[in-house]
């Protein structure tokens, strides 16, 4: 006979199985007659079980007593990596505890697996948003076949937040995501409660697969469960919809079932007391690639704020797509006009956990039981991990999104100058942020600081190295957005409530600027104004009778001010508002500068002017905007016939802030009388006393001839 044929072999999958193992033996210990006859497999077992709890309680957890762990209610950790709410990737969860994040909890009728996540924290990849979150360790393909399935119950969603914005008050407790690709998710599953209302919606979200290079413009598609979809938002910032009369509560059970099968996902909803919902979504054959299929929810949702793609047609084929499950806080303390959709404004307590767990500013998923199965054919998703992990504290230069700063040196608001940008940023003044779809290069700037010797302004600001004529040319365009201008100054002062965006700058002679671009809001207003500037090249040695003309591009130009210190003039109706994309080209051929201007939603204008011959060589040239804003001030001078022709000129991009606390005494043009701090740069930027410009796109090169199809 095989001596190990009477052998006994044990396979203990979790730490339930081990404790009912225990208990039978307790139970034969008490017959004489078994014990005699198993006394062997005793032995051993009773090893086995001391072996198996003394390296199960060597857990995560310092070695501290467990109880009832993770793994004990859902027994799979071993399927995936734990991302926690302050960023970490703490890897498979069995026997893992973390009291902030991940923890167990038991109600009346049984236990229960707590994801908790802060409105702020560190974030895992680009995301803006905290997670406490299973991620797969393996990713599939949508032709295999897949399975999620989980019961679980919402006990909290922020109580503060931008009611206007999509994702404020939400949370994410399942997803399919991409590993491949953009990693885009086509699937989110979403549970929404309005503060004040009992019941909160289920429903869930497609993110387009976006054809091309450029992932910016995706958008989600959402589909209502119980209650309403995600599109469904607040008038304004504190009012709600009303209550959706099938929603669900919190604290209320709800069941979901993902299946992959063949490519097509098929969803399945269940809720004691609820209707079960059914759906189906084909992840290999695009319903979105021509923009006639673009559902009506995107072009009210996604379509204002630029995201407007098309999917590619074969959607999510052939990519690797993992599960994920847990509690991703979708309400998060950025300012809305980041992003209207995804940008909450919510309360964070500067990132302070504990601050915003007391408050109710956090997320929290209980979850009872989950399972998942996939194929064989599965692989490993380490990939998206080694991309992903870290990447929020990970250092992300200037030069990395906008790679032309070799080309330019800079001024920071504290006077700080740089000339080599490679691998440089400054947290106050010159880095990268993520606005949910793209990074873009910061440029902010208090309205006091040290400043360049012949200015009154701080600036954050660029200036091109090459030095170059107007008969030689240059080009220089950028996509920007302004996130902020100065909330104090004086609305007779033309330069109050300013920035500029990008210059021509001569380095020579007076060291005047043939162009300035300008974007100005005053308080109170949703829009501002895009204007530029022309500044005269004075004939004679006395600069200082120097003057601007100013040509409006949308909204005013820099002559319409307010009547008294606070009393504004109307809102500019072809305005554009904070946080609103513009593009603009400088191009300098032959002493000629043509300029555009490109916003969606609003009209393209262009604009040429002669930087060679110049068209104010007399009084009586001077036009009437300037005897108003400049003649009164004794700034009445004229232009050298040939304006800037032969002049060393050069570009600058960036934010430099046309608003100073100097009095308006001293220049009732230039003189903004804002509020300074004494010159705290820290107290300015509490207060909304800076400027902040976010580029994402910039080029810069020679001059070209004009496109005269435009």
């Amino acid at each position: 006979m095989n001596p190990r044929s009477n052998r006994t072999f044990f396979y203990i999958r979790n730490m339930n199985e081990i404790k009912q193992l225990k208990m039978n033996l307790k139970v034969n210990y008490l017959k004489p007659a078994s014990l005699m006859k198993n006394t062997a497999t005793i032995i051993c077992l009773l090893l086995l079980f001391s072996a198996c709890e003394n390296k199960n309680s060597k857990s995560k957890t310092n070695d501290k007593e467990l109880g009832v762990t993770a793994n004990d209610i859902i027994p799979f950790f071993e399927h995936w990596n734990l991302i926690l709410g302050d960023g970490s990737n703490v890897g498979q969860a069995t026997n893992y505890e973390n009291k902030d994040f991940f923890y167990t909890a038991k109600d009346e009728k049984a236990d229960w697996v707590v994801f908790k996540s802060p409105n702020a924290g560190n974030t895992h990849g680009t995301s803006n948003n905290t997670r406490t979150e299973l991620a797969q360790l393996k990713k599939w393909f949508p032709m295999s076949e897949a399975k999620m399935n989980a019961t679980l119950k919402v006990m909290n969603v922020a109580t503060t937040g931008d009611a206007r914005v999509a994702a404020t008050y939400s949370v994410v407790v399942g997803q399919i995501h991409s590993a491949d690709g953009h990693e885009n998710e086509p699937l989110k599953i979403f549970y929404k409660k309005f503060p004040g209302h009992t019941r909160g919606s289920v429903f869930w979200n497609y993110e387009i697969n976006t054809a091309g290079e450029d992932n910016s413009k995706r958008w989600d598609y959402s589909y209502p469960v119980w209650g309403y979809d995600f599109s469904k938002v607040g008038t304004d910032q504190n009012t709600y919809p009303p209550e959706p009369t099938d929603g669900i509560a919190l604290g209320e059970e709800f069941s979901y079932e993902v299946e992959i099968k063949e490519g097509i996902m098929y969803l399945t909803f269940s809720s004691e007391g609820h209707e079960t919902k059914t759906f189906t979504k084909n992840l290999i054959l695009s319903e979105y690639s021509e923009r006639v299929n673009i559902p009506e929810q995107v072009n009210e949702l996604f379509i204002p704020i630029g995201q407007d793609g098309l999917e590619r047609e074969n959607a999510y084929a052939g990519e690797g797509l993992f599960f994920k499950l847990g509690c991703y806080n979708q309400t998060n303390g950025k300012d809305p006009k980041v992003n209207k959709i995804w940008c909450s404004g919510a309360e964070t307590h500067g990132g302070d956990i504990k601050k915003q767990y007391e408050d109710g500013n956090y997320a929290e998923v209980w979850f009872k039981t989950a399972n998942i199965s996939i194929s064989d054919d599965a692989i490993s998703n380490a990939g998206y991990f080694e991309a992903n992990d870290g990447l929020s504290k990970k250092t992300v230069y200037p030069h990395e999104v906008i790679p032309f700063m070799d080309k330019f040196k800079i001024l920071m608001g504290d006077g700080t100058n740089v000339e080599d940008l490679t691998e440089f940023e400054h947290k106050d003044f010159f880095y990268t942020v993520i606005d949910g779809t793209r990074r873009w290069v910061v440029y902010k700037t208090p309205n006091s600081g040290v400043t360049s010797k012949n200015s009154s302004n701080t600036r954050t600001e660029l200036q091109e190295k090459r030095e170059w004529i107007p008969e030689q040319g240059g080009k220089l365009s950028g996509t920007c957005k302004v996130m902020q201008v100065s909330i104090s100054g004086d609305a007779r002062v033309a330069a109050s409530y300013a920035t500029v965006v990008g210059q021509i700058h001569s380095g020579e002679g007076h060291e005047n600027e043939p162009l300035k671009i300008f974007y100005k809001k005053f308080p109170g207003h949703s829009k501002g104004s895009v204007f530029w500037n022309y500044e005269i090249n004075t004939a004679g040695e006395d600069n200082s009778k120097r003057w601007d003309y100013s040509t409006a591009v949308w909204g005013y130009d820099m002559s319409v001010i307010g009547t008294s210190k606070n009393e504004y003039p109307t809102e500019p109706k072809d305005g554009i508002k904070l946080g609103e994309e513009f593009t603009y080209e400088v191009n300098v051929h032959k002493g000629i500068m043509y300029l555009t201007f490109k916003s969606e939603g609003h009209e393209t204008k262009t604009f040429t002017k002669n930087l060679i011959e110049s068209e104010y060589i007399n009084r009586s040239d001077i036009p009437a905007q300037v005897k108003k804003l400049f003649v009164p001030i004794g700034q009445d001078g004229t232009e050298r016939p040939a304006a800037y022709s032969g002049e060393l000129i050069y570009f600058k991009q960036g934010a430099y802030n046309q608003t100073n606390g100097k009095s308006p005494k001293t220049n009732k043009v230039w003189c903004a009388g804002a509020e300074t701090y004494g010159g705290d740069i820290a107290k300015q930027y509490e207060n909304g006393c800076y400027t902040e410009v976010w580029f994402r796109e910039a080029t810069i090169g020679p001059g070209t001839p004009p496109d005269r199809s435009n």
